[in-house]
């Protein structure tokens, strides 16, 4: 009998997942993973229920692990990720931030924890194949999306490294989620009315700017109106702010419209456009690094989607020899952001992806966005 690692977060998803690999006859164990701390990582500010709850969250998380597995008549054991999860994910996006980037810390959890330490620990339970509850689809190694594009996962999977993908099952990639739920409403699963996780991944929902002070010092800095140029406030910090941001800017006594279009790290100062238009969020053109290819493909026409559950845009792709490759839409699309990722799609099946580096607007660099 095929033997199958599932890994087991405690959430619905994961646990219609291993419910389905076992109605299907393979031999299913679950895995679950710790890779978060609130003690050991200092995770106080901004922790809305460090201290006042009887149980961490990640302890619940494995109590509705165990008991889902109870349920299920299946083994779960469990790992710590814990230092692991620091070193590959969470010091880049510390890291990230510092240089005044967005960055997706999802994509990095998947390409080092999710994909590569987990699938070692699964195999040393004997795993012939792993599975997890994300949405999206494998097909001879090539990974899709999902059947419910509302829910589709392919966008934070597209950093794993293709060879990953060979022993990999989606069992959730064919349904949607109404259908997840109601199959563990019928199984009477414990999970079943449990709410999805949000939040940075593994650590949850949390007061982002209160959080980062736990990590990271405030270093405040001018406000800039990005057409006059004059100094109109002041930031507590660029890690806080991301690109079309339009609430909690920070700008005492204007009651106009407005939103961040750019940050200088440099200058430490925060660029802010006023009113409907977003002429200064609109790019033509990106150049991405840290390519990922997951198919042997290089379209020089494609779909492209720039941020999870952002829309699909046309996309003409330029190969240097560098390695980076310029991603060009002349129509223009707005709040294109350094630091997050470019997925590129032929069709439904995901090529591969990039980390935005730069963003231009007619082939020029902008002078408020470095």
């Amino acid at each position: 009998m095929t033997k199958v690692v599932v890994g087991m977060s405690g959430g619905v998803d994961s646990s219609v997942a291993a419910y389905l690999l076992k109605k299907q006859g393979y031999e299913v164990i679950g895995l679950f993973m710790r890779n978060w701390d609130s003690t050991i990582n200092n995770d106080i500010l901004g922790n809305p229920t460090y201290g006042k709850e009887p149980i961490c969250p990640q302890e619940q998380d494995y109590n509705d692990a165990l008991k889902v597995c109870e349920e299920l008549g299946i083994t779960l054991h469990r790992v710590d990720f814990i230092k692991e999860y620091w070193d590959y994910v969470f010091k880049y996006f510390l890291d990230e931030l510092k240089l005044g980037r967005t960055p997706n810390p999802d994509l990095m959890c998947n390409k080092y924890i999710k994909f590569d330490l987990f699938k070692k620990e699964a195999k040393k339970l004997g795993a012939d194949l792993i599975a997890t509850g994300h949405y999206a689809k494998v097909k001879d190694g090539h990974l899709y999306k999902a059947y419910d594009l509302n829910k589709d996962q392919s966008y934070f999977l597209a950093q794993v490294n293709k060879d990953e993908f060979k022993d990999v099952l989606f069992p959730l990639g064919d349904i949607d989620k109404t259908e997840v739920r109601k199959i563990a409403s019928d199984m009477k699963l414990a999970t079943a009315t449990k709410k999805d996780s949000t939040g940075i991944c593994f650590i949850g929902e949390r007061n982002y700017q209160a959080f980062i002070k736990n990590y990271l010092k405030p270093n405040p800095g001018n406000i800039v109106n990005v057409e006059t140029k004059e100094v109109i406030g002041k930031h507590n910090g660029l890690m806080n702010y991301t690109i079309g941001q339009r609430r909690n800017v920070g700008i005492s006594g204007y009651q106009d419209k407005h939103y961040v279009c750019g940050k200088n790290v440099f200058k430490n100062e925060l660029y802010v456009a006023f009113g409907d238009d977003p002429k200064y969020l609109i790019t033509t053109s990106c150049l991405i690094d840290n390519l990922n290819y997951i198919s042997d493909a290089r379209p020089t026409e494609c779909m492209a989607k720039f941020r999870y559950r952002g829309e699909d845009y046309p996309v003409s792709l330029t190969y240097n020899e560098d390695g980076t490759v310029l991603v060009t839409y002349p129509e223009g699309v707005k709040s294109v952001t350094p630091g997050q990722a470019c997925v590129i799609y032929d069709h439904d099946e995901c090529i591969g992806s990039g980390i935005i580096n730069t963003v231009y607007k007619d082939n020029e660099k902008l002078w408020y966005l470095s």
